[in-house]
């Protein structure tokens, strides 16, 4: 991907800095000499592999296998350089050892510029890292196993400063290439499948240890512990890393001592299990046992295990496959569909308050599973929450990540800057079992309305598609938030059910709101006759500022008890007539 900048973009000009300057101290000396000094330049990094290994020279056939070093710069993270620069390549170090040549990324152009030397030039540099170009590296003729050399990266570019790279090359190495498992990838909860790790090294020399990764989703378990493994855990993985040592010959297949166990548990629903291997490397062995050793003392004697993760040679001939370096063929991932279900509930809160009295109203869902949710390849969320605002309230505070909407939950007008009448708040890519979305607005009592209502609805992210085809269980997928309510308690999910709610449209009237209209916070009215109900889920009431919650009723009897005093001034003044 081209993350330059267009070759229109006007470089900059050293001719016009240099004159303008001199301008500067020809009218003006003593103050450019009092001026602040210059900010540093800004720096860029070049990047690529610290290591790279080559195929050893073969005659004949379709020519030396090609190895590839990508090179790399990281521009500023808040600036795009506009200027030309340019990346120059010591190849000196290499030679007789490799042979280069450049594959540049758009809109740059790579040409060697002396014996030993080659330059490549661009216009433009974006924040983030962006390709340069890729190196073509194949073994020199005449070089033998074991050959290093070194290729140095330097960068130039007026007003900027870049910090070089170098890769070494080596002639040979190992080449790790991980079988893929034929698993089931439709299981069900409860399922438990072998998994007899197998792997080749197709290289030209032995691997000198391995390193095995085991990655699972939450719901996927490895019930073996293995003392050379290091494990840790977050929301939605479980990673080991297991260091086996040992000479792994170039040629040679190797399987498992016992293979591992992978089981499909109670929470799983869409899941994926990633496996690799990599030769450990100098010194990688030591780190990983002693993060292996520092994790089974975390997890104490119960949960420890003295059994030691071994590869050995596979007891019959694999598939031979082709020599080859790509990260590719070290490692596979794969996914698994599990029938499951996972109950999304919803759940409000109640308050009461004075005119002018601001309020917290906690909302939200939680999983009551058994599945655990996860939308690992797409990253996308999981659900949103639909909070339809109570009529006479405005939103003074809302969570991160809660956007306001229009009372149709389309998207307000252009330039909208006040409260909304509704707001939509995602979940994140995976809500685990027994967690959910916990979530707090402050609200504002512009007027008491008695069982003013607003809406909590949990659905799909998208307003089209508002399903969850997880959940079994629609019916208390929503909710309620109710302000001055007459019973003070909890209140249940509306009795019309979710259904208008989870389709987009509030299940009270809410006005359409317009451009810095003064009442832009209100939600729905109640229906006309509908009696104030409890929510489900956790049944406190809000916090709140302000008078108690009979302010509402004690004001009714004020009004009653002034009416029938002027009721009885009234009939007096009849009978002294």
């Amino acid at each position: 991907m081209t993350r330059f900048l267009p070759r229109t973009a006007p470089p900059i000009r050293a001719g016009g800095l240099v004159a303008a300057t001199a301008l500067l101290l020809a009218a003006a000396p003593h103050t450019v000499a009092s001026a602040a000094p210059t900010a540093a330049a800004p720096v860029v990094a070049l990047g690529g592999p610290a290591e790279t290994a080559l195929h050893p020279y073969a005659e004949g056939g379709d020519g030396p296998k090609r190895s590839t070093a990508r090179i790399t710069v990281t521009g500023a993270d808040d600036t795009a350089y506009e200027g030309e620069f340019t990346v120059t390549f010591d190849l000196t170090g290499a030679a007789g050892v490799a042979d280069v040549a450049f594959e540049p990324e758009a809109g740059i152009e790579c040409a060697a510029t002396a014996p030993g030397s080659a330059t490549c030039t661009g216009h433009g540099i974006s924040p983030g890292r962006s390709t340069v170009t890729d190196l073509l590296l194949t073994a020199a003729k005449g070089s033998e196993q074991g050959d290093t050399g070194t290729i140095r990266v330097t960068g130039e570019a007026e007003g900027t400063a870049f910090t070089p790279v170098t890769t070494e090359v080596t002639v040979g190495g190992p080449d790790l290439v991980m079988h893929r498992l034929p698993f089931d990838h439709e299981p069900v909860p409860g399922q438990k499948q072998q998994a007899p790790i197998t792997f080749t090294n197709r290289g030209s020399r032995a691997a000198e240890g391995v390193v095995l990764t085991l990655r699972h989703s939450r719901g996927l378990d490895i019930p073996q512990r293995y003392s050379n493994c290091a494990y840790t855990t977050d929301e939605a993985w479980t990673t080991a890393r297991c260091t086996v040592e040992g000479a792994f010959e170039a040629g040679a297949t190797y399987t498992l001592a016992a293979p591992l166990t992978l089981k499909t548990t109670d929470r799983a629903y869409r899941d994926i299990f990633g496996y690799g291997i990599h030769e450990a490397g100098a010194g990688a062995g030591a780190g990983t046992v002693r993060g292996a050793t520092a994790a089974r003392a975390a997890r104490g004697p119960a949960g420890g295990s003295d059994d030691v993760l071994r590869a050995v040679p596979a007891p019959r001939p694999m598939a031979a496959r082709a020599l080859d370096l790509e990260p590719g063929d070290n490692e596979h991932e794969a996914d698994f569909r599990t029938e499951n279900t996972a109950d999304f509930v919803a759940y409000g809160d109640t308050a009461s308050g004075r005119a002018g009295a601001t309020v917290t109203a906690r909302l939200g869902f939680r999983n009551d599973g058994p599945a655990w949710i996860g939308h690992l390849r797409s990253g996308e969320s999981v659900a949103v929450v639909d909070f339809t605002v109570p009529q006479g309230a405005t939103v003074t505070s809302a969570p991160e990540g809660c956007r306001g909407v229009g009372a149709e939950g389309t998207a307000l007008p252009t330039g909208w800057t006040g409260p909304a009448p509704r707001y939509v708040c995602p979940t994140p890519a995976t809500v685990r079992d027994g967690g959910g979305l916990d979530l707090a607005f402050g609200l504002r009592i512009d007027k008491v309305l008695l069982g003013a209502v607003g809406r909590v609805v949990v659905r799909g992210p998208e307003l089209r598609a508002a399903g969850l085809p997880f959940d079994p269980e629609p019916g208390n997928n929503t909710a309620r938030v109710v302000l001055n309510g007459e019973s003070g308690g909890p209140s249940p999910a509306p009795s019309d059910g979710p259904g208008d709610g989870a389709s987009g449209t509030p299940g009270s009237a809410t006005p359409t709101p317009t451009p810095g209209g003064a009442g832009a916070g209100a939600g729905g009215t109640v229906a006309p006759g509908a009696v104030p109900n409890t929510a489900t889920g956790n049944g406190g009431s809000l916090a709140a500022t302000g008078s108690p919650t009979a302010m509402a009723a004690s004001g009714l009897a004020v009004t009653a008890l002034t009416a029938g005093l002027a009721l009885f001034t009234a009939a007096r003044r009849r009978r002294r007539a």
